[in-house]
C-alpha cells in the first residue's frame, strides 16, 4: 500500500514547519519518526532542539555538528568560483541544504528507515534542493512533503495546528518572518518583506549594524589566502569555524553584508529576500581582489563568465551534479596560484581595498610604470593596433569597395526624412 510508511528521517530545524510535521506525520502515517538537526553555526536557535523534538512525538532525535564540514565542502568551494546568483545573493540557504539533505540520507541508512521527509512549502527552491540531493544519493527512499500534502495553507493556520497541538512554538501573529540562519548568513521572508516598497524593519537585521550605528572609527586589516582559501587574519591562522565567526562579528559591527533584493525563485516566482552575509562578504571581496594580482587576464574573464552558471547550479539544487563537479575541477586548477594578503578598511557599510601583495604576483612595475621603461617600446603598440585591427580594417575595405567609392563617404539619409 503507498501510504504505508513505517520509519521517516525528518530534516528538523526546530521551527514552526518542522515542530508541526512531527505530530502531523504521526497522525497521517502512524510512523515512526526521527528528526535530525543539523548545526551549522545557527547558534541559540539549537538550545531545547533535543528536547522539544522527543516532547512533540519523535523517537530519536540527532543533533549534527557539521560546520567545519559546510564551510570547507560546501561554502569554499563557492566562494572560490566566485558564484553569486543575481549578482547579489552569496548562496547561504542553498548550499545548506544539500549538506543537510546527505547527512538526512546517511542516517535513513544507518536507522532502516524507508522514507525522508522535510518542511519545504511548496513555492520554495528549498524542496527542490532537498529532494535532487535524495534522488543523487539514495532514489529508492521515499519523500514525504507534508506542505504539498496537507490542508494548511498558510503560516496563520500553521500556528494554529501547533497551538491545538500542543507544540511550543516562537511564531505568532504579530512575529511572521520566517528566519534561515547560519554561520555563514541569515536570510529572513515573509511579514512586511512580501511588499517589495516597504523598508525592511530594523528588527529583521540581526548579524549587521546599520549603517548610522556604525563606528565612527574606521578598521584596517589584513586576510591571507592560501590556494583560495582564507586562512589568517592580521597575520593570525584560524580555524575555518573561528576565522569566519571572528569575521561576522568585524564586518557585522561594520554595517557589511546586507542585501535587500528581488529574486526569481527556480519554480518561477519573483520574492523579496533580506539577507546578511558580513564575513563571508568581506571574503568575497578580497579573494577577488586577489586574483586580479595573479591570474593571467583571459583566466580571470573565462572564470568570472562561468561563475553565473555556477550560481545558478547551486541556487537550482544541483551541487551533486556532473557539471559542478567538473566546474570544480576547473576551479581549483585556477586556485593553485591565489595565495597572498589583502589589507582591507571597513567604514560604516564600505569595504575599500587599500592594498594587496603575493609572491605569484603577474603586476610588474616595470611594466605597468609610466616613467622609464626598459621593457617596453611603446613604439611596438603600433604593429600591434595593425595585427589586432586587421579583421576590422579587411571588411571595411571590402565594403567600400563592394559600394563603389574609392574613398568612404558618409550616406545621405536626407532621402529618408519625412515630409
Amino acid at each position: 500500500m503507498q501510504d504505508e510508511v513505517k520509519k521517516v528521517v525528518l530534516a528538523y530545524s526546530g521551527g514552526l514547519d518542522t515542530s508541526i510535521i512531527i505530530p502531523w506525520l504521526k497522525e497521517r502515517y502512524n510512523c515512526e519518526v526521527i528528526a535530525v538537526a543539523a548545526d551549522l553555526g545557527q547558534g541559540e536557535e539549537l538550545i531545547g532542539l533535543q528536547e522539544k523534538a522527543l516532547a512533540t512525538g519523535a523517537s530519536k532525535v540527532y543533533v549534527e555538528d557539521l560546520r567545519e564540514e559546510f564551510i570547507v565542502d560546501y561554502i569554499y568551494p563557492t566562494m572560490k568560483a566566485g558564484a553569486i546568483y543575481e549578482g547579489r545573493y552569496l548562496l547561504g540557504t542553498a548550499f545548506a541544504r544539500p549538506l543537510i539533505a546527505k547527512r538526512q540520507v546517511e542516517i535513513a541508512e544507518k536507522e532502516g528507515a524507508d522514507a525522508l521527509a522535510h518542511g519545504c512549502t511548496g513555492k520554495g527552491n528549498d524542496q527542490v534542493r532537498f529532494e535532487l540531493t535524495y534522488k543523487s544519493l539514495n532514489p529508492k527512499l521515499r519523500v514525504i512533503a507534508p506542505w504539498r500534502e496537507w490542508d494548511i495553507r498558510s503560516r496563520e493556520e500553521a500556528i494554529r495546528y501547533a497551538r491545538e497541538h500542543d507544540v511550543p512554538i516562537s511564531a505568532s501573529p504579530d512575529k511572521i518572518y520566517s528566519h534561515d540562519q547560519n554561520i555563514w548568513h541569515r536570510s529572513s521572508e515573509g511579514g512586511d518583506l512580501e511588499d517589495p516598497w516597504k523598508t525592511a524593519p530594523a528588527e529583521v537585521y540581526d548579524l549587521t549594524r546599520s549603517p548610522e550605528e556604525a563606528p565612527d572609527q574606521s578598521l584596517v586589516f589584513t586576510i591571507d589566502f592560501e590556494r583560495g582559501v582564507p586562512t589568517k587574519i592580521d597575520g593570525v591562522s584560524y580555524s575555518p569555524i573561528e576565522l569566519l565567526e571572528r569575521l561576522n562579528r568585524l564586518a557585522g559591527e561594520h554595517a557589511i553584508g546586507r542585501v535587500d533584493m528581488v529574486e526569481n525563485r527556480l519554480i518561477g516566482m519573483k520574492s523579496r529576500g533580506v539577507y546578511e552575509s558580513p564575513g563571508g562578504t568581506l571574503i568575497y571581496v578580497a579573494h577577488r581582489d586577489l586574483e586580479s594580482l595573479v591570474l593571467p587576464g583571459q583566466l580571470l574573464h573565462y572564470k568570472e563568465s562561468l561563475a553565473p552558471k555556477y550560481a545558478e547550479l547551486v541556487y537550482y539544487g544541483q551541487w551533486f551534479s556532473p557539471l559542478r563537479e567538473a566546474l570544480d575541477a576547473f576551479v581549483e586548477k585556477t586556485q593553485e596560484r591565489v595565495s597572498g594578503t589583502v589589507r582591507l578598511k571597513l567604514y560604516k557599510g564600505n569595504i575599500i581595498i587599500e592594498g594587496r601583495k603575493s609572491p605569484y604576483s603577474l603586476y610588474r612595475e616595470d611594466y605597468a610604470t609610466f616613467g622609464e621603461e626598459d621593457v617596453y617600446d611603446q613604439k611596438d603598440a603600433e604593429g600591434f593596433i595593425n595585427l589586432f585591427g586587421l579583421p576590422q580594417k579587411v571588411k571595411s575595405l571590402i565594403d567600400i569597395e563592394g559600394t563603389g567609392l574609392s574613398e568612404y563617404r558618409r550616406p545621405d539619409y536626407s532621402k529618408f526624412k519625412r515630409d
